[in-house]
C-alpha cells in the first residue's frame, strides 16, 4: 500500500467521524507527512503534542504551545472543550491511560468531542495500547513503509546529490539495484538515506558489496527486538551435496527477486515457503541457510523458546511482534527449525498457549503482508498438526532422505576440503561404501573424529583412519530403523523427494 492510499483511507475515516486513529509506527517524518496532507485535505489545523512543548500548531511553532498542555490530561481537556475542528497528533503517549484513570476518562471525552467536529485524534508509536473506554471509538490505520519506487527515487536523488559534491562511481547492474532495493525494504526513508550516504562516503563508490551496510542495519533492528535471530549468509546451494529437485525448485523462483516488476506483470507473487521433512542430520538446516545465500536475502530464525512467556497473553504478543518484524524486514527468509517442537505440545500441558500460537501462525501464513519466505524443518512428522500440512500452507513439502553412495562421496569431499585436506588423497568410493545409511551430519562427525585422532597421535589423516571411525559409529538409521522406515513410507505419497 502506497502512502497516497493510506491518505485516502484516513480521509475517508475522518469524514466518517472516526474520532481516534491509531497507527503503530515510529517513522515520525513519514507520519508527519501523512498528517500534513490529511490536514490540508480536511482544511483544518494540525497540532503536534510532545512532552516538552504540549500541543503546538504546526507552522506556528514560534508562537509556543497551548498553556499547560504538556500534561496529556490537560491536552485532552483542551480538545474536549474546543469547538474548532483540528487534527491532534500524539506520538509516544506516556503510561497512564489504563482503564478507570483520569487520563483515560479525559481521552474518552476528547474522542467524543472530535466525533462532532471535523478532525481526529491520531495516536502513533510502538505497541500502542488504549483503555477500554476508547477502544470502541478507535480505528487502526496501517501506515506502510516506503514503497519500492520511493526507495528507487531516494537512491537516485542521493546519487545525484553526492555526484555534485564528490567523484562517485556507481557500479551496479539492474539486477544488483533490485537486490539493493529489496534489502532497503523495512527501513525508514531516513534510515535508508543515512546508510546509503555512509556507503558512498566510505570509498567513493556504490557497488554490490555495499549491501553489507544495509544488512548490518537490519541486523541491529532485529537484535534489538530480541525475538528473532539474525544469521549471516554462509552456505550456498552449490556447497550442499545432492538435493537436486529442491535446488531446481528454488532456482526457478529466484528470478522473482531479481526481476520483481516483470514477475508481477506476469502474474507471479512472492512464494510462501517450503516444509523440509527428513531424517535428523540429513542437511535440512543447511538447506534453509543456503536458500537465503542463494537468493541474497537476510536469514531470520524463529526460536519458539524466545516466544513463550509465563505471563498470560505475552506469548501471543511476542509471536505477533516477531511476525511484524519479519514483515517489516521483508523480503526475508524466515527459518523455523524443528517446527514440531513449537506447536506439538498443545492440550492442557501449556494451557493451550501453543495451540493459540499455532492458530496465529496459520492465520499469518494465509494473510501475511510482507514478502516472507518460510523454510520450516521437521524431524517428526507425527507430532505436526494436520492443519499445518494442508495444501496451500506451504508451496511444497520436500522429503530429505539419507544420501546415496555418490552423494556420500561428495559429502566427504566437501568436509575434507573445508578442513584443508585434499580429497584426491582419499579413497572416496571406499568411504562412501563404508558409510551406507549414514546421514550428512554423521559423515561430518566421522571426519572430525578422524581429525582428532590423527592430531592426538601426531599422524596424518588418511582413508584407513576414517574407515575405522565409520566402523565404530552406529548411525541413526540402525539405532532408530523403524522410525526411519515409517518416515520414508509416510513421505512416499505425501512429499516431493528433495534428493
Amino acid at each position: 500500500m502506497a502512502l497516497r492510499d493510506t491518505l485516502k483511507e484516513a480521509l475517508l475515516l475522518v469524514r466518517a467521524r472516526h474520532s481516534v486513529l491509531v497507527a503503530e509506527s515510529s517513522d515520525e517524518p513519514r507520519v508527519r507527512m501523512l498528517l500534513e496532507h490529511l490536514a490540508d485535505r480536511l482544511d483544518v489545523p494540525l497540532f503536534q503534542w510532545t512532552r516538552s512543548t504540549g500541543l503546538v500548531r504546526v507552522g506556528m511553532e514560534n508562537a509556543g504551545g497551548i498553556y499547560g498542555s504538556e500534561r496529556p490530561q490537560n491536552a485532552f481537556q483542551h480538545i474536549a472543550s474546543s469547538d474548532v475542528g483540528a487534527l491532534y497528533h500524539f506520538h509516544g503517549l506516556p503510561a497512564g491511560t489504563d482503564e478507570g484513570t483520569l487520563q483515560a476518562s479525559l481521552l474518552r471525552d476528547a474522542a467524543e468531542k472530535m466525533s462532532t467536529v471535523p478532525g481526529a485524534i491520531v495516536i502513533t508509536g510502538a505497541d500502542v495500547t488504549l483503555p477500554a473506554e476508547v477502544r470502541t471509538q478507535a480505528t487502526r490505520l496501517l501506515l506502510p513503509g516506503p514503497s519500492r519506487e520511493e526507495y528507487r527515487e531516494l537512491l537516485g536523488r542521493i546519487v545525484r546529490d553526492m555526484q555534485l559534491r564528490m567523484h562517485l562511481e556507481v557500479d551496479l547492474t539492474e539486477e544488483e539495484i533490485n537486490f539493493l532495493l529489496n534489502h532497503l525494504t523495512g527501513l525508514t526513508a531516513m534510515e535508508a538515506e543515512k546508510i546509503l550516504t555512509k556507503a558512498i562516503i566510505e570509498d567513493g563508490t556504490l557497488q554490490a558489496a555495499d549491501l553489507r551496510h544495509v544488512m548490518e542495519a537490519k541486523r541491529a533492528i532485529i537484535e534489538k527486538e530480541g525475538l528473532l535471530e539474525y544469521y549471516p549468509l554462509e552456505e550456498a546451494l552449490v556447497e550442499i551435496a545432492d538435493m537436486v529437485r529442491l535446488k531446481d525448485w528454488l532456482r526457478k523462483r529466484k528470478s522473482i527477486l531479481s526481476e520483481p516488476d516483470r514477475a508481477r506483470e506476469f502474474g507471479l507473487s512472492f512464494p510462501k515457503g517450503v516444509l523440509l521433512l527428513g531424517i535428523p542430520g540429513s542437511g535440512k538446516s543447511l538447506a534453509a541457510k543456503a536458500v537465503a545465500t542463494e537468493w541474497h536475502l537476510p536469514l531470520l530464525k524463529l526460536d519458539p523458546s524466545n516466544l513463550y512467556n509465563k505471563f498470560i497473553g505475552e506469548s501471543e504478543k511476542n509471536f505477533k511482534r516477531a511476525m511484524a518484524t519479519a514483515e517489516r524486514m521483508s523480503p526475508v527468509v524466515l527459518w523455523v527449525d524443528e517446527i514440531e517442537k513449537a506447536f506439538a505440545q498443545g492440550g492442557s500441558e501449556d494451557g493451550g498457549v501453543s495451540q493459540r500460537i499455532l492458530g496465529s501462525f496459520l492465520g499469518w501464513m494465509q494473510d501475511r503482508q510482507g514478502d516472507v519466505f518460510v523454510v520450516a524443518t521437521a524431524n517428526d512428522i507425527s507430532k505436526l498438526p494436520a492443519e499445518l500440512l494442508r495444501k496451500g500452507r506451504f508451496d511444497e513439502i520436500f522429503f530429505v532422505d539419507l544420501p546415496d553412495g555418490p552423494t556420500r562421496s561428495e559429502i566427504f569431499r566437501i568436509h575434507l576440503a573445508a578442513r584443508d585436506k585434499s580429497p584426491e588423497d582419499f579413497d572416496l568410493a571406499r568411504l562412501a561404501s563404508a558409510t551406507e545409511g549414514f546421514s550428512g551430519a554423521e559423515i561430518e562427525q566421522v571426519v572430525l573424529s578422524g581429525l582428532y585422532d590423527a592430531f592426538t597421535d601426531g599422524d596424518d589423516l588418511d582413508t584407513d583412519l576414517l574407515l575405522q571411525e565409520a566402523a565404530a559409529t552406529r548411525p541413526l538409521s540402525q539405532t532408530m530403523g523403524e522410525r526411519v522406515a515409517w518416515l520414508r513410507d509416510w513421505a512416499r505419497e505425501r512429499a516431493v523427494p528433495a534428493n
